[in-house]
């Protein structure tokens, strides 16, 4: 495993369990709601949003690049915020991987 998958690996393990944990004590909408809770709050919900769909749209021209359908991908992105973009990267460092050719003996 190189660098850049063991930080992928690490980001979205650590912030998937933060999320869930945030999930159970707050609810899906408890963490909608906390955005409109100030004007600050809700600055972060919109830039939060603002980046969602900046990412989306790179998902979407590197997906059909690489051969993938960036609709799922994209889908997910505004259903679980950051969490979808980060396995997006995971699956795109394995089909980066080329497959080892089999040499056969007998070639």
């Amino acid at each position: 495993m190189n660098l850049r998958k063991f930080f992928l690996w690490f980001v979205f393990i650590d912030f998937a369990v933060f999320s869930s944990w945030v999930m159970w004590n707050e609810g899906y909408l408890g963490i909608w709601q906390a955005g409109f809770t100030s004007s600050g709050s809700l600055q972060i919900l919109l830039d939060l949003a603002i980046c969602c769909l900046l990412i989306c749209s790179w998902i979407k021209g590197d997906a059909e690049a690489n051969g993938l359908n960036p609709y799922p991908w994209m889908l997910a992105t505004f259903a679980t915020g950051s969490l979808a973009p980060l396995v997006y990267l995971i699956v795109r460092e394995y089909r980066k991987e080329k497959p080892l050719k089999e040499v056969s003996q007998f070639a």
